[in-house]
């Protein structure tokens, strides 16, 4: 994987990688990788850590992790994330374009994120790693004709089976209610407009329903209005920022869509109990 310079730093496929994928299986002995792995980052594309031995310490947004063989760990692109600790590893990877990916499990991987590490039963993680075995044969035979059809199929069946194995653990009734229909679009929309969009009417116009009852089916859903998730989403970026960057409080503030940089820190005050001048001190100590 390449990595290019940014405000978080972020790995891309490397230039000659055209296919837009990669399947690997890594020992502890491939130092380069770990190293990298020890330094905050994001992904330009859909990553399945498959942990076949050993134990890891991980952060994936302000979040530790410790996880133990036999699991596996899906990082969405946004998610900044860095390895703290490893003992004994060996893992396998999967890293998927949005390109390469199934529309239909491109959809379910944004409902599930963001996805806890998940512990897996022996007999699962055969599947998985007999299926990562697969698709590691499939990677290395790139002369053969149907070359990328083959990897892509073969990295979408995998995906769809860690998909499964994710909806199982928080199972949900089979024809949602319109609150959580609503709910789930508004997410969507939040997800792709927070740096932009701010008001909670706004959101309510995109989806043709008043802002009252787009208010009453996200608080019927998740216990929290409309304003709670907008405010929670930037706020989440801004810790991003804060912690990985060197962007100042002013800059993060107007990257967010803030002209107004003193009412942006009342915000991030108000809504973490801590300036965001503490919170970037606090978290380099």
């Amino acid at each position: 994987m390449a990595k290019k310079a940014g405000s978080i730093p972020v790995n891309y496929f490397d230039e000659e990688e055209n296919a837009g994928i990669t399947v690997e299986r890594i020992a502890i002995g491939d130092l380069q990788m770990f190293k990298e792995a020890k330094e905050a980052h994001r992904h330009d594309f859909h990553s399945f850590f498959f942990l076949e031995k050993g134990t890891v310490t991980i952060e994936i947004d302000f979040k530790e992790h410790q996880v133990k063989a036999p699991a596996v760990i899906y990082m969405h692109p946004n998610q900044v994330h860095l390895i703290k600790t490893y003992r004994n590893v060996t893992v396998s990877t999967c890293a998927v374009s949005n390109e390469n990916l199934h529309p239909g499990y491109l959809k379910l991987l944004e409902d599930i994120t963001p996805a806890e590490p998940m512990l897996l039963k022996k007999e699962t993680f055969s599947v998985v790693t007999e299926t990562v075995s697969l698709c590691i044969k499939f990677y290395e035979r790139k002369r053969d004709r149907l070359y990328h059809s083959a990897l892509k199929d073969s990295c979408n069946a995998l995906v769809a089976f860690i998909i499964s194995l994710y909806l199982e653990r928080s199972p949900s009734p089979d024809k949602p209610s319109r609150f959580e229909t609503v709910t789930k679009s508004f997410n969507e929309i939040l997800e792709r407009n927070y740096t932009t969009v701010k008001s909670p009417a706004a959101y309510a116009k995109q989806l043709n329903i008043s802002t009252h009852y787009l208010n009453e089916c996200v608080k019927n859903t998740t216990g929290h209005s409309v304003s709670h998730h907008i405010q929670q989403r930037v706020i989440l970026e801004a810790k991003r920022l804060l912690y990985h960057s060197g962007k100042s409080v002013k800059e993060i503030a107007s990257e967010l869509g803030y002209d107004d940089y003193p009412y942006f820190s009342r915000l991030f005050t108000k809504v973490t109990g801590i300036t965001a001048v503490a919170f970037r001190n606090k978290n380099h100590q």
